[in-house]
């Protein structure tokens, strides 16, 4: 698309250098978070991040706001977990690798159903499931069925916080089936408009609500969907 100004909506904030080379392909980007996350950690949850963060075990996290909560109360406590981690890759892996140095972190699976194999591959027999309180079923669905012990831990609470957006979008970038669900619930879009999703979790809740193209990120990194947008439009 020579020669034309495109628009594309995020639903979360993307790195400055991602933004500097929208305009560089002559790309507006619009930032609007169609949901809100808040620690949800009270005494009880404190209780049993304390008992687990002393302890050598397995945890997984599937969202940087879970890995963040969890964090931000270890620094609290002056603990330092050494613990065996599974987590999808992407902003979430990062985050825990700077902290959890003591860590075994396994981060080789992109989605939900690859990260519970990666699991029972190394056969776990118990794992505590750090989440927040609209975590999806399919992990601890797989791991359940084939008989692991979960333990949730519930530590951060989504909010929607809906906005009703009156512009043409080329694109639209979608980071969570919770922000996917807020955006439609006051939202119709264009059948021009292609819908990115940072997984298939997110690319299902879409084909829920609209019947647009859905394009799904090769890796669960916010910034890596940005640029697979730009090359699609640049490329189409």
């Amino acid at each position: 698309m020579e020669n034309k100004n495109l628009h594309i909506l995020s639903t979360r904030p993307l790195a400055y250098t991602v933004m500097e080379k929208a305009a560089a392909n002559k790309i507006g980007i619009d930032v609007i978070s169609f949901i809100d996350t808040k620690n949800s950690i009270d005494f009880i949850t404190g209780n049993k991040i304390k008992a687990t963060a002393f302890k050598e075990t397995a945890v997984v996290f599937t969202s940087m706001n879970a890995a963040e909560a969890v964090i931000d109360f270890c620094k609290a406590i002056n603990a330092e977990p050494e613990w065996t981690i599974y987590t999808l890759g992407g902003t979430t892996h990062t985050i825990i690798k700077d902290f959890f140095t003591g860590s075994e972190i396994f981060s080789d699976a992109n989605n939900a159903a690859g990260l519970a194999q990666k699991i029972l591959e190394n056969k776990e027999e118990d794992i505590t499931f750090f989440c927040g309180n609209q975590r999806r079923d399919e992990l601890p669905g797989l791991l359940k069925s084939a008989g692991v012990g979960i333990d949730e831990i519930v530590v951060y609470e989504t909010i929607e916080t809906p906005v009703t957006v009156d512009k043409h979008y080329d694109g639209i970038l979608f980071f969570s089936p919770s922000a996917v669900k807020s955006f439609f619930s006051t939202n119709k879009i264009d059948v021009q408009t292609v819908l990115f999703a940072i997984g298939s979790t997110t690319a299902s809740a879409l084909k829920k609500y609209s019947t647009n193209k859905v394009m799904v990120g090769s890796h669960p990194n916010k910034e890596l969907l940005a640029e697979q947008a730009f090359e699609y439009f640049v490329s189409n």
